[in-house]
């Protein structure tokens, strides 16, 4: 996700140190209008109505700006993180610094390119699809380059995959099967390693 250059900025407003795995209610963000990830990885949970699912509808790394959690949301780290949160006043003062207000909207603009994205992703039909595309994109917006391909360097479990493909575990777990044997990804404990070259990354994410 696109990245805000207002460090100078950004350093003056209120942030949050999270644990892998704390969660942050609506209610805990309620005077926030947006968050800043500045390290780590979190996502955006919600509970899907009438069922016992969950849905994983946004994840965001070091330089995303996200929306909080609204009613039925939470805020989830995937792995240790700091968060700066910026609140109506201090939206208004970013937004007279011409760069700064460009940067929001940059950053604004590629969370919603993701949100669409995921929405397109669950139209597809067969579940080796779904999640193969979710690994590609969490490689091309998380990973990091590594001698077997790139390296998703944090806990991707089968649920957590279920909840970003809106797939049943069982379902993911068969698929990972599948794509394992294809060659397509390396399991290395909880982490994965997606077998494509930086450049074939890119060419697949267009």
């Amino acid at each position: 996700m696109a990245a805000i250059d207002v460090v100078s900025d950004l350093d003056e407003l209120p942030d949050l140190r999270l644990e892998n795995g704390a969660i942050l209610s609506a209610r805990e963000l309620e005077d926030v209008l947006f968050v800043h990830i500045v390290d780590g990885l979190v996502a955006v949970r919600t509970n899907v109505p009438r069922s016992a699912r969950r849905a994983i509808t946004c994840h965001a790394g070091a330089g995303a700006l996200i929306l909080p959690p609204g009613e039925g949301e939470t805020l989830v780290a995937l792995t240790d993180a700091r968060l700066v949160t910026v609140s109506s006043g201090d939206y208004e003062r970013l937004l007279a610094s011409p760069d700064a207000a460009r940067q929001l909207v940059d950053g604004l603009a590629e969370t919603l390119r993701q949100k669409h994205a995921s929405v397109a992703r669950m139209a597809r039909l067969h579940h080796v699809d779904r999640v193969r595309e979710k690994l590609i994109e969490l490689a091309r917006d998380h990973g990091r380059v590594g001698r077997d391909g790139i390296r998703l360097e944090f806990p991707l479990t089968h649920d957590l995959l279920g909840e970003m493909t809106g797939s049943a575990r069982e379902t993911v777990t068969r698929a990972l099967d599948e794509l394992q044997r294809e060659g397509f990804v390396v399991r290395r404990g909880r982490s994965y390693s997606i077998c494509m070259s930086p450049g074939d990354l890119t060419a697949a994410t267009r």
